[in-house]
């Protein structure tokens, strides 16, 4: 069965906020995560799924129910409910592999927390004394797109336990004293309308980066939209061919951003320009001086550098602060950070 083409990410007019945030997070996990909050038919979810439709294929153990490359397959297959790798595992025999595409995986908004960490069949490990595991979503995401529309419509406790394997990388479960782990790196990426509730602030932080999106109010832009839109129904294989080349640069342009990034390096003095940023438009704790850092490396790598300027530091805050900032209850999140700081600059200078 032939797959149905995807709208090419290097198609999509505008919203440059939030593709970037995208990249950024496909180049460096380690940013736990992109928030996108705004209007409803801004292409959310659309860039998200092309994103995945070109990134490059990668390796997986044939069948595995949690995505894992050979290397980390080992000991988590000792203990999986998938009988044949558990097999292969005890006898020492090779693990065969297979070559797929990055995966979004959608989380719906009723999902219970055994549906999305997965569950542990106790009835075995007390008749057999060993440990079976039935994955969950976190498992099917893993090293691709956990997608979480509405995500603060979901319950907290769930939202706490996607940040908490977006941040760590790994994903327990424990049940009756029985415990399982396996590796859950993905990209998470939420997404919501402010008119239909907010996030606990504490649920925001751990969101790496957070952009607001809207409809776009230029004439032309719109047009363009629409256009492309139309084309690309009306014969989705030539609109996908004639972005292909543009696709494949963007593809270049991240892998060699995830090779470059180890490398890119931070002149001490640019410390202290995240650290006053951060002070100067009133961010509490120290998450958003470490995400501004990462992003403002992942930035540099992104653009084909191993040293990081200003201006990435300027951008990685647009990024990482606007749902960081201190707010008075019922106010918005701020939507222009750098402005922000220029008016409390100026305001101190005024009563200097």
């Amino acid at each position: 069965m032939n797959k149905s083409p995807v709208f090419p990410f290097v198609a999509i007019v505008g919203q440059e906020k939030m593709k970037l945030s995208l990249i950024l997070n496909i180049i460096n996990p380690t940013l736990s995560g992109v928030l996108i909050r705004g209007e409803k038919g801004t292409a959310k979810s659309t860039a998200v799924r092309a994103l995945a439709e070109i990134l490059p294929a990668i390796q997986v153990v044939k069948d595995c129910p949690f995505q894992l490359f050979p290397d980390e397959a080992r000991p988590v297959c000792r203990e999986c409910a998938h009988i044949e790798c558990s097999r292969k595992v005890m006898n020492h025999e090779p693990m065969e592999t297979v070559q797929r595409g990055i995966r979004v995986v959608e989380l719906p908004v009723g999902a219970t927390e055994d549906r999305v960490v997965g569950t542990m069949d106790l009835e075995h490990a007390l008749k057999k004394g060993e440990k079976r595991m039935e994955p969950g979503l976190l498992a099917a995401a893993h090293r691709g797109i956990l997608y979480v529309d509405e995500v603060n419509l979901l319950d907290d406790h769930v939202v706490d336990v996607l940040l908490d394997s977006a941040a760590m990388g790994v994903n327990t479960i424990e049940r009756e004293g029985v415990s399982f782990s396996h590796p859950a790196r993905f990209t998470l990426v939420g997404t919501m309308n402010p008119e239909e509730g907010e996030l606990r602030p504490q649920l925001l932080d751990r969101f790496g980066l957070c952009v607001h999106i809207e409809g776009i109010n230029d004439p032309a832009a719109r047009v363009a939209i629409m256009e492309r839109r139309l084309t690309f129904d009306e014969s989705p294989e030539d609109f996908c061919l004639e972005w292909e080349e543009g696709s494949r640069q963007l593809v270049k342009q991240i892998e060699r951003a995830i090779d470059l990034y180890p490398h890119v390096i931070i002149d001490h003095a640019l410390l202290y320009e995240i650290a006053s940023f951060c002070l100067d438009v009133g961010v509490d704790g120290h998450r958003g001086d470490i995400i501004i850092l990462k992003a403002a490396k992942t930035l540099a790598a992104f653009h084909g550098r191993t040293e990081v300027l200003k201006d990435d530091i300027d951008t990685a805050a647009e990024l990482a602060l606007p749902h960081r900032i201190r707010r008075q209850p019922l106010q918005d999140i701020v939507v222009e950070v750098d402005r922000l700081r220029r008016q409390k600059q100026a305001h101190r200078l005024a009563n200097a």
